[in-house]
């Protein structure tokens, strides 16, 4: 059984900055890339930035130079700190992983459970 446990979400006034973290735990023998999208409501889910094992990393443009994303391997947490928030950033962030329970099973996508991000003053 893999979880993915998201933590770090909450209210922020615009120009704040956030933390978001998500561990992986359980029968885990890889994991490729690591990611973030985001839903606000009534618009579909976006990727907001990824990372792979060795550490490249992409973002989107409405993020790029606000928001870091990075990982910690040994712990199989992903994290992204968020500065400059705006109110366009008001979200459910949800933490995503590519990973494989055995060496032999294909890598397969597993989700957070979600975390709201509000930016409000």
């Amino acid at each position: 059984q893999v979880q993915l446990v998201e933590s770090g979400g909450g209210l922020v006034q615009p120009g704040g900055s956030l933390r978001l973290s998500c561990a992986a735990s359980g029968r885990i023998f890889s994991i490729n890339v690591m990611a973030w999208y985001r839903q606000a409501p009534g618009k579909q889910r976006e990727l907001v930035a990824s990372i792979t094992s060795a550490g490249s990393s992409n973002y989107a443009d409405s993020v790029k130079g606000r928001f870091t994303i990075s990982r910690d391997n040994a712990k199989n947490t992903v994290y992204l700190l968020m500065e400059s928030l705006k109110p366009e950033d008001t979200a459910v962030y949800y933490c995503n992983a590519e990973l494989s329970t055995t060496w032999f099973d294909a890598q397969i996508p597993y989700w957070g459970q979600g975390s709201q991000v509000t930016v409000s003053s």
